[in-house]
């Protein structure tokens, strides 16, 4: 059968480790590059001193989208998917996902101005420990689609 009548083609030959490919050759760059992820969890909470609908005990379902520069490793990562993850699981989403914010969060009034800044201070320290050469360049969460706020590295480092 003529697979280029499909669209596609199957690989001949899989690329092997140090025959193919060595290992000094994975690492492409030196460049910075950004690691992004996204999540979503489910939380209630209220605002204090505001008037609005918010006032009331309510929920959303956030969006919360990490941000993470770093320099590649001898494999070409910055960081792996599965390890932001499993920060982000670990570390942060246990204070957040379906929970009473008002309750698992340090005192403040759980505004998405407040929250964004908690979480990119809880994934700053996180990774410190293990990833030592990545840095947080962004948090993104969203309240609703369509409404979001976001902490980025120069301004929490240079105000």
């Amino acid at each position: 059968m003529d697979q280029s009548m499909f669209g596609f083609r199957i690989v001949d030959q899989l690329q092997k480790i140090d025959k193919d490919i060595q290992k000094n050759e994975l690492k492409y760059h030196q460049r910075r590059v950004l690691v992004s992820k996204e999540f979503t969890f489910d939380a209630a909470h209220h605002l204090h001193c505001y008037e609005g609908k918010c006032k009331n005990l309510h929920g959303h379902t956030y969006k919360v989208i990490l941000g993470v520069s770093g320099f590649t490793d001898e494999l070409g990562l910055v960081i792996d998917f599965a390890d932001l993850k499993k920060i982000w699981k670990e570390e942060i989403e246990i204070f957040l996902d379906h929970r009473y914010l008002n309750e698992t969060l340090p005192k403040m009034n759980t505004t998405a101005e407040n929250m964004v800044v908690w979480i990119y201070e809880k994934l700053q320290v996180a990774l410190a420990d293990s990833y030592p050469n990545t840095r947080v360049e962004f948090i993104r969460l969203f309240e609703t689609p369509t409404s979001y706020a976001e902490a980025r590295r120069e301004w929490m480092e240079n105000e």
